[in-house]
């Protein structure tokens, strides 16, 4: 165990650089002037010839304290400068170290990257010269020796700081055990200092088989290089090495090439070192869920976008989630996400109750949108406007009058005329079912080109369905007329049947009593008002008006 004591109060005080000078007059000049860069270069050439020269560090060692530990230095220059107000900095401070010998482990524990906050709990008691805690100095240089940058020193003192309390030749007996399982130095370098718990303990038996896995798979594609392996996407707090040893032997027994494997890994390392892989799991479980097999899983992998694995995961739970809360059901959220994985998961969709708000809609038609077309989410991308939709209703009468428009055109009308437009606001139904009425006329007895002026002189005609259309053309047939005349009179076919019964039945009465020239034209029997055909008609017989009468009564009872 590592003798560290408490942090013991040094005489400097610690400054952020970054600091600006504060705007109230009465701290403004108590606040000390920071050095410049000037300043701190030769305070740097005087420590480095302190700790070279007079302290005899390795130069290696002396010039990385020197150049990273601004803290240090920043305390070291205006505890100097305080009482000497020479202007030869490094004559000052080279004189200072002189009789002031400093704590070398606080600018050497900066300089690997570590805060004075963070360096304070390895402060050794009783000891202010480096080279008096021999087994920190060996395992730091064993370490550097063997190629593990300093830069990234301060991940061993706060991942496994027992590595530096090493007894003699235990540090080099574990590199050498994980070399002699056949993993090389570089790569070794990079997995410790990602990880240095791998050093802590006996060899890490699944790291050893994540990395025969991986290069077993570089191999059978004809690279044997294994520096691309991408261990930065490893978070060193948590390295899983099961984890990823578990998705590389999924990926291996998947029905793939090797060199699609490769690829994968590759071209999309998030897959394997993200998370250590956990991510990449409990995506695929996820997946499974909705019936997708892991060769499925597999092919999303070749393709995967540039995004990282958890993001991708989390925008496959919130489209779940906003297809549930939508109350879409599980068969069509799996068809989604079977056929869909790789566009559901490379957006972030807005949440379910924003969405709704912005669309102004319902989840029922939210929900029937995603079924049509599931691409149109890419509309509702978070961070993007949306626009509301129209209501199902304003969207009917849209889409009837298109239809209407497009039945109108093929007639012969031209669009957005005052002609079509009157005959548009006349009609009563949706465009397909005015072509069948049409059709249905045509097929009465009539050419196109007769139907097409009727319909111009007489619009509304089309309003009504097929079965009362050509029920009064067979009452009209039956009363002797013939389909033709519905070419000069078209607005019979708009009339009411009562109408039409009433007012034959008592022109035939008439002709019988001879008070009625025979061959009146339909629109003259039928157009006029009832007083003008009472006026005219009825009254040539005296018993005409009670015969009318009479005659409506039993039509009307008829027709109820």
């Amino acid at each position: 165990m590592i003798g560290f004591r408490k942090p013991r109060l040094t005489t400097f005080t610690f400054f952020d650089v970054n600091l600006k000078p504060s705007l109230n007059p009465r701290f403004h000049t108590t606040k000390p002037k920071l050095p410049s860069k000037s300043t701190i270069k030769e305070a740097q050439s005087a420590l480095l010839e302190y700790l070279h020269s007079t302290r005899s560090l390795q130069f290696l060692d002396a010039d990385n304290m020197c150049k990273n530990s601004p803290f240090f230095l920043q305390n070291l220059v205006q505890e100097t400068l305080k009482n000497d107000k020479s202007l030869n900095t490094k004559r000052s401070i080279s004189r200072y170290l002189r009789y002031h010998p400093i704590n070398e482990f606080e600018p050497f524990f900066e300089s690997l990257g570590l805060k004075p906050s963070e360096y304070a709990p390895f402060l050794p008691r009783g000891m202010i010269f480096l080279y008096d805690d021999t087994l920190l100095m060996e395992n730091y240089h064993i370490l550097c020796n063997y190629g593990v940058p300093r830069s990234k020193m301060w991940k061993f003192f706060k991942l496994a700081p027992q590595v530096f309390r090493f007894e003699n030749g235990v540090l080099n007996s574990k590199l050498t055990a994980y070399e002699n399982l056949g993993i090389g130095s570089s790569i070794l370098v990079d997995a410790i200092t990602v990880s240095p718990c791998l050093l802590v303990g006996d060899v890490n038996v699944e790291f050893v088989k994540v990395v025969e896995k991986l290069k077993s798979i570089v191999s059978k594609c004809g690279d044997g290089d294994s520096c691309w392996i991408e261990w930065h996407f490893l978070d060193e707090a948590s390295c899983n090495w099961g984890f990823m040893l578990e998705v590389l032997c999924l990926l291996s027994n998947v029905d793939f090439s090797e060199e699609q494997l490769a690829e994968i890994i590759r071209r999309r390392p998030c897959v394997v070192f993200e998370e250590s892989g956990g991510t990449t799991l409990s995506m695929i479980g996820f997946l499974m869920k909705f019936g997708l097999s892991v060769n499925q899983i597999a092919l999303v992998f070749l393709e995967f976008p540039q995004i990282p694995m958890v993001n991708f995961f989390a925008n496959l739970r919130r489209c779940f989630q906003l297809l549930t809360q939508i109350e879409m059901e599980a068969a069509e959220i799996g068809k989604i996400f079977q056929s869909h994985t790789l566009f559901v998961g490379s957006f972030t969709l807005k949440t379910t109750k924003s969405l709704l708000g912005c669309l102004n809609v319902g989840k029922r038609r939210l929900c029937k949108m995603v079924q049509d077309n599931p691409h149109v989410m890419k509309n509702w991308v978070l961070g993007r406007k949306v626009q509301p939709l129209v209501s199902t209703k304003e969207a009917e009468e849209e889409k009837s009058r298109a239809r209407k428009m497009e039945f109108l055109t093929s007639l012969g009308y031209v669009e957005n005329t005052k002609q079509m437009n009157s005959a548009i606001k006349v009609f009563r139904g949706k465009g397909a079912e005015l072509q069948k009425r049409f059709d249905f006329i045509v097929k009465a007895g009539l050419t196109r080109e007769d139907v097409c002026r009727m319909i111009r002189v007489s619009p509304q005609i089309l309003n009504q369905n097929t079965d009362r259309v050509k029920m009064k053309i067979e009452y009209l047939v039956k009363e002797g007329y013939s389909v033709s005349d519905l070419v000069t009179f078209p607005s019979y076919l708009s009339y009411t049947p009562i109408r039409f019964k009433l007012r034959m039945s008592m022109y035939n009465w008439l002709k019988e009593q001879g008070a009625a020239e025979q061959g009146l034209a339909l629109s003259t029997i039928i157009a006029c008002t009832d007083k003008v055909f009472i006026q005219q008609y009825v009254n040539r017989h005296p018993s005409g008006l009670q015969v009318w009468e009479d005659l409506q009564k039993e039509i009307q009872s008829e027709d109820e």
